[in-house]
């Protein structure tokens, strides 16, 4: 008589109902993906098309226009895809920096005591976030290409040229014995940081403050210097210079890197700034009135007191923004950006396997949006508000 009643009891228990649900789920997902993956490897056999990624071994047989890292078309297909995933990196990184400053700006442009600059940010924010993404990088690549050329290329100072072939600049040259300046130099960054949290554990232990920034930009420049002057070889730049038809040296930013860069920028940075204006509003009038009180300027106040408190608004939706960037990159194969998703669609031209580039591709994304996604779950929950 005791087995039924503990059995009913099982059954009507709504952990017990919960458990079996979710196995359900489970196993209805597993048999799902699992007949999809039959299904596809079944057709493909039909078909006569070679499935896995064997072909990554492969010679490319194609040319990207620009990489960070060395390529021909003698390479195989994962290098090629490695080119991608790095080029798809630098616009996403530089993007995201560039566009949190422009957004940075204009939000706080946004609530200037100035009506011109207020309306001015505002126009632009209503303007460029309700206009197609795509639409804005055919207009920042029509732009780009129709500047004059090399020829009579735009001469910005300092050796920095612009034309429709692109942005040049000077960069320097590296040598071998370089290495001690760099190794000085990434020991000057680390002492930066170093330097900040002592100096703020002191102002918290005796009130004064200590101008650790000037102190550790100096040390950026000094450190670096003493390495190029101790192993006896100063630092050289090589200077773009037009010979022929097109520069010779520097660096040099492709039409479709500067117009994808801008694009992605000008546009992210007008949701940027709607995020910063709304964290600044959402910190209480009373913390300015607190810190104008006490002598501080409005731009301490902003940058020492309002901005400090608005990060823990701020940061949960700049994340997404951050996502986004990245994403919305993949749209420079409208412009021929040789991007992750350019290369792999030429790969899956030459191969046939649609299946194993766009599956690689997917996991790539995914894997640095996750990434992303940590390193600002972990920035966030720094800047949040604490509770007892």
């Amino acid at each position: 008589m005791k087995q039924p009643a503990t059995l009913r009891a099982l059954v009507y228990s709504a952990r017990f109902r919960g458990i079996v649900y979710q196995v359900a789920v489970v196993a209805g997902v597993l048999a799902l993906g699992w007949y999809l993956v039959h299904n596809t490897l079944a057709n493909l056999a039909a078909r006569g098309i070679a499935t896995g990624f064997g072909f990554m071994g492969q010679e490319a047989g194609f040319d990207i226009g620009e990489g960070l890292i060395a390529y021909s078309a003698a390479d195989t297909y994962l290098r090629a895809l490695v080119v991608g995933v790095l080029n798809t990196l630098k616009v996403a990184v530089l993007g995201i920096a560039l566009a949190s400053l422009l957004g940075l700006v204009v939000g706080i442009a946004r609530l200037s005591r100035n009506w011109l600059v207020a309306r001015l940010a505002t126009f632009y924010v209503e303007t460029v976030r309700n206009v197609p993404l795509l639409l804005q990088l055919f207009v920042w690549y029509g732009i780009v290409t129709a500047l004059p050329g090399p020829r009579q290329a735009l001469d910005l100072g300092l050796g920095v040229f612009i034309s429709n072939r692109g942005l040049k600049v000077p960069v320097p040259e590296w040598h071998d014995s370089y290495w001690l300046a760099m190794l000085l130099l990434a020991a000057a960054f680390i002492g930066l940081f170093v330097l900040r949290r002592w100096a703020i554990n002191r102002l918290y232990r005796t009130g004064r403050p200590f101008p650790w920034l000037s102190v550790g930009l100096a040390g950026l420049v000094v450190l670096p210097w003493l390495g190029f002057l101790l192993t006896g070889t100063p630092l050289v730049w090589s200077i773009p210079e037009l010979k022929g038809f097109n520069f010779q040296g520097g660096a040099d930013l492709s039409p479709e890197f500067a117009a994808l860069l801008a694009g992605l920028t000008v546009y992210t940075a007008s949701f940027i700034a709607e995020i910063v204006r709304s964290g600044i509003l959402a910190v209480p009038h009373g913390q300015t009135e607190a810190a104008l009180s006490l002598g501080l300027s409005r731009a301490k106040t902003l940058r020492l007191v309002v901005l400090p408190q608005a990060l823990r608004v701020i940061v949960p939706p700049l994340t997404s923004q951050y996502l986004n960037l990245l994403k919305n990159s993949s749209l420079a194969v409208a412009i021929g950006y040789p991007d992750l998703v350019s290369v792999a669609n030429t790969a899956i031209n030459q191969t046939g396997q649609a299946v194993e580039g766009v599956a690689l591709t997917m996991a790539v994304f995914l894997v640095i949006s996750l990434a992303l996604s940590l390193l600002m779950n972990w920035y966030n929950a720094k800047v949040a508000l604490v509770s007892r």
